[in-house]
């Protein structure tokens, strides 16, 4: 497995197309769940970071590639700092962890487009915004 700090913004333009766009149901419920851009995807991951700054990501299986595509799963680990939409203040402190699975389409020596698909059921149980299984 390995495991990598989530939020590096230092390779942006150079790994990024200016025309990426990124497919993630959003958190609130609410929006298209669409990232656009550079830009946009800074903003996205700067967002996750002030909630979890500690976030690390290690990967479970993959990555696999398939002609322009790249696919892996992962775990993410870290501590909640607030800031989530529906999330209640004494979540503040708790670890959490989830998992979820990426797929990237690579075009030439950049990545232009993202699909997320992170646990966010089992995050939100974990900081209380939603109840528990069983």
């Amino acid at each position: 497995m390995i495991s990598t700090e989530f939020g590096e913004l230092a390779l942006n333009d150079t790994l990024i197309s200016p025309d990426f766009i990124a497919h993630a149901a959003p958190i609130s419920g609410s929006g298209d769940g669409l990232v656009r851009g550079r830009e946009g995807l800074a903003g996205w991951i700067t967002g996750i970071r002030a909630a979890m700054p500690n976030l690390v990501f290690t990967i479970e299986v993959g990555p696999f590639s398939d002609g322009s595509y790249l696919c892996g799963r992962w775990i993410a680990g870290g501590t909640y700092r607030g800031g989530m939409p529906g999330t209640p203040d004494l979540a503040i402190g708790t670890s959490v962890e989830f998992t979820g699975t990426d797929i990237f389409r690579v075009d030439g020596t950049q990545i232009a487009e993202h699909w997320a698909n992170a646990d966010t059921l089992q995050l939100l149980q974990q900081l209380g915004a939603l109840p528990g299984a069983g």
